[in-house]
Parts: C-alpha cells; structure tokens; sequence
C-alpha cells in the first residue's frame, strides 16, 4: 500500500542535494520503526520516491513523496514518530492513503515559487507588474539549455514562456521585491527556476542583482481543467 506524505525542507537543509535527502529519509524509516518495502534482489533499498526534486539552494513549503508499506500504519503515529528522528528543518506536514493508484510524480503539473530580489531601478509594485506582464504578453523568452543527443549533449534554444504560468508581484519594501512565479512541471515540460532567473536578467524588463536572489518553493499543484489543486 501507498503512503502519500508531504514535508517541508527550510534553512541550512536547502543545501542538501536530492541524493543525500533519499539517504536522511532511509535512516529516518529505520530509525523511526517504520514498515517500508524493499525491493528484491542483491541489494535492496526502501521503496519510496520524491517527486519533482528541488535544486540545490532552494527551500520549500510543500514537498511530495510517496513510500510503499508492508503494513498500514496509524498516519498520526508515523508523523509522530517521524519528526521525533528528522532533522528540525524536515517537518511531516501531513500524509494520507491516496484512492488512486498513481504515482505523485505522473500527478504534479504546477510549481509555485516565492522569488525574492534586489531591483536598481526606483519603480512602484504597478510599474513592475506592468513590465511582467507585458514580457510574458509577448512571448518568445528563450533560453539556452543542454540536451541530450545520442550520447552527446548539445545546447539547444527553448521557449520557456510557455512553462510560466503567471507572475505576482506580491511586495516590495526598498528595493527588494517579492513575486509568485507558477511554473510548469511534470510531464508536460519542466522549468528550472533558476533558468526562469536567467532569462528575467537577460530580458532587462527589470534591472535585478542575480546573486541577491532566494527561492523558496511554496506549493506543488495537479491540475483539472482550469483549477490546480494541491496532491493532499
């Protein structure tokens, strides 16, 4: 059976890269009691997967994983048990027996990122969001990234405005400027939000300091139709 867990990972914890977080987690089940499946074979390991993992540096508010059981446990119990073993900056928020048997990772269609940065230019929340929405308007923002071919890698040019969903300027206070950034994830393309980052720097629309930058991702979303909606 499928367990369906969503955590936090905040402060000096944003600087642990997806390999050694599947690592935390291995020791956290064993530790913690908890009934994972292993997989058959020479060398098995705990069944469980994290979807969408985050780059390195970035925080978040809601991540996803999925751990398949032997046994069904209490859910308050094994958050309970959980947190008492995690580091403080790791939280179980939450966790449910989904009712359909799908991956979480085939499920996420949206990330929302909080983008916090410094501005050289005097403009108002209005000026900013202006400038936003008349660079998204006009489509076209393209980005260099490497892709495989064969068994080379070559730089290759996309459309990335197509993967942002909508920007919000949500504060500012001196120069500094707070936005929401809906970016696509998933199966249906994937944006990096640190390429997201680049091609803001590269367009001018904004006149931004790139190393003032901090991300912190807040939510993770399905989608039906025209509404997003959290996996739990």
């Amino acid at each position: 059976m499928i367990l369906r867990v969503k955590f936090n990972k905040k402060n000096y914890l944003k600087y642990i890269g997806h390999l050694d977080l599947l690592r935390l987690f291995q020791r956290t089940f064993r530790r913690a009691g908890i009934p994972v499946k292993y997989s058959q074979g020479f060398n098995p390991h705990p069944k469980f997967s994290i979807a969408n993992p985050l780059s390195l540096g970035i925080e978040s508010e809601g991540e996803y994983m999925d751990i398949e059981l032997e046994d069904k446990v209490d859910i308050d119990d094994f958050t309970q048990k959980m947190n008492q073993v995690l580091p403080k900056d790791i939280r179980i928020l939450r966790a449910i027996y989904p009712k359909e048997n799908k991956s979480i990772s085939s499920e996420l269609s949206w990330a929302l990122y909080g983008v916090t940065l410094e501005i050289e230019e005097d403009l108002s929340i209005e000026d900013i969001q202006e400038r936003l929405d008349n660079w998204l308007a006009r489509g076209g923002i393209i980005i260099s990234r490497l892709r495989k071919q064969g068994k080379r890698k070559v730089m290759k040019e996309e459309d990335i405005a197509p993967l942002i969903g909508g920007i919000d300027v949500r504060d500012k206070t001196g120069s500094e400027v707070t936005l929401e950034v809906l970016m696509r994830v998933g199966e249906d393309g994937n944006l990096r939000p640190f390429d997201f980052i680049d091609a803001l720097k590269a367009s001018d629309i904004i006149k931004l300091d790139k190393d003032s930058v901090s991300l912190i991702r807040k939510a993770l979303y399905k989608e039906d139709g025209d509404q997003l909606y959290e996996p739990i």
